[in-house]
């Protein structure tokens, strides 16, 4: 069970949690594609260009994450100057 900080409020964790399945049901092709690959690479080909590959896996999942926190908000224009 994931304990969440203790100042998250209640809409907060609700949020997280819902952000976390997005992204998890979401993210789980990478994973298996970092692990395929991974598994695939000899000792002396697990640095260098492979890092750089699964590091490009890994930002996809961080562009899911931050979309799935988007989808959830509220849909308007921005008040903040650009």
């Amino acid at each position: 069970m994931r304990i969440p900080d203790a100042d998250l409020t209640p809409e907060q964790i609700a949020d997280a949690e819902r952000i976390y399945q997005t992204l998890h049901l979401a993210s789980e092709e990478e994973h298996w594609r970092i692990a395929q690959f991974l598994a695939t690479r000899r000792d002396d080909q697990l640095l260098g260009r492979a890092e750089f590959e699964v590091r490009d896996l890994v930002h996809e999942t961080g562009a899911k994450a931050i979309q799935a926190a988007l989808d959830g908000r509220k849909k308007g224009g921005t008040t903040a100057p650009a």
